[in-house]
């Protein structure tokens, strides 16, 4: 199936939507809609005022935000004026918020007043002209922002009145003064977005990608959801800074005429309480968070029958947990199943998906219309046999620009082939079947080799998982002189089961039965809570390093 992608910028495709569907809802914020008519009037006003304080072509701007509306004005506008935006997570630490800055080389910074601190102290260190100071209770219906004001705005820091900054309203007032010539045209090929690898390979890169990547995802989702109709509703949580939240559940749904329900503050109870009130039809998410609702009392008796896709990506979904959420779903009046995805932010996110007619278990499922997937010997391009495990390498017309400032490493991940096509070597383990279905099989990075065999995590968490006393588990290597690494597992267990040395025997005894002896775990450690990335996937770099920091301790205390 191919199909004609949209040669314009990411902008262009919104606004084509909102010619066609003025009064449609493009998203809801708080309680309050917002139509497409306006939506493009706020980012064109916007546009203006970026030009007005000397944004211009190709110049990087920073945007820090939660989910809401002055983020996707934001967003659509540097894209209108031909600059490129700079997703970053507002969370993130004084030190990362400098590298991001200056990596991108930004000349302007969008935020929220409580983010405001952190970015005063650094910005002497940047290149930063002007920060933008964005407050959630702007974008609120008048009821809604007394209430806030009264709860969560209490605990925001006031800015000082002559703080070197220009506020949102004042900022968009600016736009009076831009008569003409702030459209850029832009190419599909020309770079709009800078997102950042999650480091799983250690150090943070910045992934550019270009107005067709995103334009083209929003086309291949909606082509693998035939299913999907315009004014579909979709509760966009997941992260603006992410290809998963980005990709799928904004532009996807704004170039495609979809409604986004923006949740601009993440629980497993606001999110629930969305679905339910708004009567989504799409929702996405990670395998932590199905897990969470799978626990939610207010969930009990939810009605779940207006759901036409549950998409789960970002982390490997257990089969077991896979199994708990169908039945919850079907319990709760759902009519689908949940339906695993696979990507990288090389590929702006998913470029897999499982097919709505057909579940293969353990599949991340099918290549997207002309996305293409073949499986190598790790490094080569010299292709499997079916079935046979490899590196996955992924093609097709979400692929990235580079990675920015790093030519050596785009060098290595982006590699043509003699079949003419530009494949990205994602550093992935995985095998194909004869229908062309694809298991991901673990990271080539997070590999445990004990004793000379591999050992895949993922494989014994979901064996963990399986156990009716554990609630999530994350499987590490620790250095050992003998075996090379040997194999601990960490458990978080179900609400009142002990955390006793019987409990553990236990558990230990089940592994016996399910795990080859090369890959047992030599110990298990109980957690209350385990550490979690930006994205919400069990952060195990924080284990290993833990782990590695106990080890030395030991043995400066044996050597004295």
């Amino acid at each position: 199936m191919h199909l004609d992608y949209f040669e314009g910028s990411m902008f262009d495709k919104v606004a084509e939507i909102a010619k066609q569907y003025p009064d449609n809802i493009a998203f809801d914020f708080m309680g309050r809609s917002t139509t497409y008519r306006q939506m493009v009037q706020e980012i064109e006003r916007c546009a203006k005022a970026l030009k007005t304080i000397g944004v211009r072509e190709n110049d990087k701007v920073t945007i820090a935000m939660p989910n809401c509306p002055q983020a996707i004005y934001m967003f659509y506008a540097i894209n209108l004026i031909g600059a490129i935006a700079n997703m970053i997570h507002p969370l993130s630490a004084e030190k990362e918020i400098e590298f991001y800055l200056n990596e991108s080389e930004s000349i302007t910074a969008i935020t929220l007043d409580q983010f405001y601190n952190k970015f005063e102290s650094i910005r002497e260190n940047t290149k930063v002209v002007n920060i933008i100071i964005a407050s959630v209770k702007d974008a609120l219906s008048r009821p809604v922002r007394a209430g806030y004001m009264l709860t969560e705005g209490r605990k925001i820091k006031k800015i000082p009145k002559d703080a070197p900054v220009i506020r949102w309203k004042e900022f968009m007032c600016l736009s009076e003064h831009c008569f003409y010539r702030y459209r850029v045209e832009r190419k599909s090929d020309d770079p709009a977005v800078i997102l950042y690898s999650g480091g799983t390979t250690g150090t943070t890169k910045g992934i550019v990608l270009t107005n067709k990547n995103f334009n083209a995802l929003g086309q291949q989702v909606v082509a693998a959801n035939p299913m999907f109709r315009i004014g579909d509703k979709m509760l966009a949580a997941m992260p603006l800074f992410h290809g998963f939240g980005l990709g799928v559940c904004i532009h996807t749904m704004l170039s495609q005429g979809g409604r986004c329900i923006l949740v601009p503050r993440f629980t497993a109870k606001t999110y629930a309480k969305d679905i339910i009130k708004y009567r989504c039809n799409f929702i996405a998410g990670v395998p932590t968070l199905y897990e969470a609702l799978l626990r939610l009392p207010s969930m009990e008796d939810a009605d779940l029958s207006s759901l036409k896709g549950v998409f789960s990506g970002g982390d490997s979904l257990s089969v077991e947990l896979k199994k708990k959420f169908d039945t919850f779903l079907y319990d709760h009046k759902a009519s689908i199943q949940v339906r695993e995805g696979y990507g990288t932010t090389e590929t702006v996110t998913a470029c897999c998906l499982t097919p709505p007619h057909m579940f293969k278990e353990g599949s991340i499922g099918v290549p997207f219309p002309d996305t293409y997937i073949k499986i190598v010997e790790p490094g080569t391009d010299k292709e499997v046999p079916y079935g046979q495990e490899g590196e996955i390498l992924l093609a097709g017309p979400t692929v990235m620009k580079e990675y920015m400032k790093h030519p050596e490493e785009t060098a290595q991940t982006l590699r043509t082939h003699e079949d003419g096509l530009t494949w990205v070597y994602t550093g992935d383990l995985g095998t194909m079947d004869d229908e062309g279905f694809v298991y991901f099989r673990g990271r080539a990075k997070r590999m445990i080799i004990s004793s000379g065999y591999n050992v895949y995590p993922a494989q014994i968490e979901n064996i963990l998982d399986a156990n009716d006393k554990v609630q999530m588990s994350c499987v590490i290597g620790v250095p050992d002189s003998y075996k090379m690494q040997k194999v601990k597992a960490f458990v978080k267990l179900n609400p009142g089961v002990p955390q006793t040395e019987e409990t553990k025997q236990e558990i230990l005894a089940y592994c016996r039965k399910h795990i080859a002896k090369y890959a047992m775990p030599y110990d298990i450690a109980f957690k209350d809570d385990m550490p979690k990335t930006l994205v919400g996937k069990v952060a195990y770099r924080v284990l290993e390093e833990e782990e590695l920091a106990k080890l030395k301790q030991e043995n400066a205390e044996s050597s004295n």
